[in-house]
């Protein structure tokens, strides 16, 4: 067995001819600059890219296997060097049984089997060219296809405010939608870690996922995991999931929750955080809010103690979040340790001094363990590092 860093939730903006996927990511993102900047700059073993149901980005895979750019794996998954690629899909589900939008991820072992997952979408989609779109099916009607084709099923972000499973998706219970057998794994978001989400008694049988979302190419891995597996592969991961014969997730990194954009409850208007009792905000005095996930957990957290012993979530700190680490700092990284993986787990203090002096590399070790002082996101915004 060895440990490899995967970060399973990365968007496309553009096909290689220009057409638009994910309307809200960068044109910059493409399949090409994913690879690239995996392999090259952050130093994964494996990525998602869940945008792969697309007709044109499914023509440019097989192209680039047919050519040998690309090798399709016996056990799954596309293989560019020591990089490999699991094809994904992200969908929008909403039946009669959700009270809110619910984002899930759907992952194939083969572009064959996504061909035929695309083709099946295309039917229940409007516009199958396009990322995260509604698929007019129910969830467990949707479960049974990615069963049916070997995939996994993944409730993507699930407590984030808006489009999630139990942001707005469901009113206590996964069960009011979704089949609890047919779900491989839980990804957690970007204010959510492992200490809140094991509050909730009905997720204590599946494995956590922290992935970046990226929607431009700098935010591949602001979170991933590093998973044990003997290699990385479609199969392999299925068996991570389910903890066989000591595969498992070992540690999640990601951003304290404060970090991300829905952590606390803000006003609508002008984002100023709610005070417990207050009806409107008390520096506009506008009557909406914007809940956060942590008073949305409160409301969901089960008495009883959770069973499953959880892998460390790590709260590290993405270096473009660091006080003083600009795109010049970041190249004279990346020259000195190559990745960002090295960076980040490998590169010694001292070592960090040689390249970038002792302040930015102190701060770097801190970043490690999330030693900084936050201002809590919300509403949409990020929250903010302190240096201090």
């Amino acid at each position: 067995m060895q440990d490899y860093f995967a970060d399973l939730h990365i968007h496309l903006g553009r096909t290689a001819s220009g057409k638009p996927v994910k309307i809200t990511a960068s044109n910059k993102l493409t399949l090409e600059a994913v690879l690239e900047e995996a392999r090259f700059k952050k130093g994964l073993d494996m990525v998602g890219v869940i945008d792969c149901q697309v007709p044109e980005v499914l023509i440019g895979l097989q192209n680039r296997i047919a050519s040998g750019e690309l090798v399709e794996l016996v056990d799954g998954g596309v293989r560019m060097g020591d990089l490999t690629l699991i094809l994904g899909a992200e969908i929008e589900i909403y039946d009669e049984n959700c009270q809110g939008l619910i984002h899930a991820l759907c992952y194939m072992k083969t572009v064959e089997n996504m061909v035929e997952f695309s083709n099946w979408l295309s039917k229940r989609m409007k516009n199958v060219t396009l990322s995260t779109q509604r698929v007019y099916e129910s969830g467990v009607a949707i479960q049974r296809e990615v069963n049916r084709l070997g995939g996994l099923f993944v409730p993507a972000h699930v407590f984030t405010p808006f489009k999630s499973l139990y942001g707005k998706g469901v009113k206590n219970s996964l069960s009011e939608v979704f089949d609890p057998d047919m779900i491989d794994a839980i990804e957690l978001g970007l204010s959510a870690d492992t200490s809140m989400a094991r509050r909730l008694n009905e997720l204590d049988r599946y494995a956590f996922l922290s992935n970046s979302d990226a929607h431009s190419v700098g935010k591949i891995a602001r979170e991933y995991q590093k998973v044990r597996m003997k290699e990385p592969s479609f199969i392999e991961l299925c068996l991570d999931l389910k903890e066989v014969d000591g595969r498992g997730v070992v540690a999640n990194y990601g951003l304290s929750p404060q970090l991300g954009k829905y952590y606390t409850t803000v006003c609508e208007k002008c984002f100023t955080s709610l005070t417990q009792g207050e009806d409107n905000c008390g520096s506009c005095d506008h009557s909406k809010f914007v809940k956060g996930v942590s008073e949305r957990i409160e409301e969901l957290a089960d008495n009883q103690e959770p069973l499953r012993n959880r892998p460390p979530y790590i709260h590290q700190v993405p270096l473009d979040f660091i006080p003083g680490v600009g795109p010049k700092t970041l190249m004279k990284l990346r020259g000195g340790f190559g990745t960002e993986m090295g960076i980040l787990h490998e590169a010694s203090h001292d070592e960090l001094v040689e390249v970038v002096g002792e302040k930015v590399a102190s701060l770097i070790v801190a970043a490690r363990s999330g030693r900084f002082a936050f201002k809590a996101g919300g509403g949409g915004r990020f929250g903010k590092v302190s240096d201090e």
